[in-house]
């Protein structure tokens, strides 16, 4: 018996009034996968995370967290997920043990120690003297950390990433794609939309290229180079 994808998208749906802003789109995701959606601006890729997290209501078709309806179990769906936006919102004037504590305490109901607390942030990617640090004065990259730190602490068995490599510096974005990496070896799975082919291929196991609301191509990562993911993007852009 095959195991309940972590994702899994049903000839999902989202029309506004004439516009379809995604096709029908059948896409399953299981445990340590890491599915990057490539496409330009308006391809479906943002609807599409959207939809996982019941942020808009699909026209047609369903959305499913390890099994579970988002639109008909909405609560229950969102203790498996953890959101990884493009700018992670956290209080900027509490440090990043403050809010890792603030919100891992909402997510999960349970009082953390502080050494749990750092040893989260640490698996982040964090500094150990950067946790007593207020996070108004951190940098994009460790600000994703202290939002990773706290999917770690919620236990999230899915995480939803919208351009998280946007903006980062190099050596920034590879330690993103070291961190992805360490997630998906725990078993996570992970959606990722981004408009970078290079970490595309570097920490996705299999991406998907939309295009005006269609996933218009699928490949497993380990069977392309960098080059030939390039060409195959570029080419599918064309009008």
């Amino acid at each position: 018996m095959l195991p309940t994808p972590r994702l899994q998208a049903r000839a999902l749906t989202k029309r506004y009034g004439e516009v379809t802003a995604l096709h029908p789109l059948d896409l399953t995701i299981q445990a340590g996968d890491v599915f990057c959606l490539l496409g330009a601006n308006g391809a479906g890729k943002t609807t599409t995370i959207n939809l996982f997290l019941n942020f808009i209501a699909p026209t047609d078709g369903t959305a499913l967290v390890c099994g579970i309806d988002v639109t008909a179990d909405p609560i229950g769906s969102k203790r498996h997920l953890a959101y990884i936006p493009e700018t992670v919102m956290l209080y900027k004037n509490l440090t990043a043990i403050e809010n890792l504590e603030y919100f891992a305490a909402l997510a999960t109901n349970e009082p953390f120690q502080r050494e749990q607390l750092l040893g989260f942030l640490t698996e982040a990617g964090l500094r150990t003297e950067q946790a007593d640090q207020r996070v108004g004065g951190f940098s994009k990259g460790m600000r994703q950390k202290v939002g990773i730190a706290i999917a770690i602490a919620k236990g999230a068995d899915v995480l939803l990433l919208d351009e998280p490599t946007s903006g980062l510096d190099p050596k920034a974005a590879n330690e993103f794609s070291e961190l992805i990496a360490r997630l998906r070896e725990r078993g996570a799975a992970v959606l990722m939309a981004t408009h970078d082919l290079f970490r595309a291929k570097e920490s996705g196991t299999r991406v998907g290229i939309m295009k005006h609301g269609h996933m218009v191509a699928q490949m497993n990562t380990a069977e392309i180079g960098h080059a030939d993911l390039e060409r195959i993007y570029l080419d599918h852009m064309k009008d």
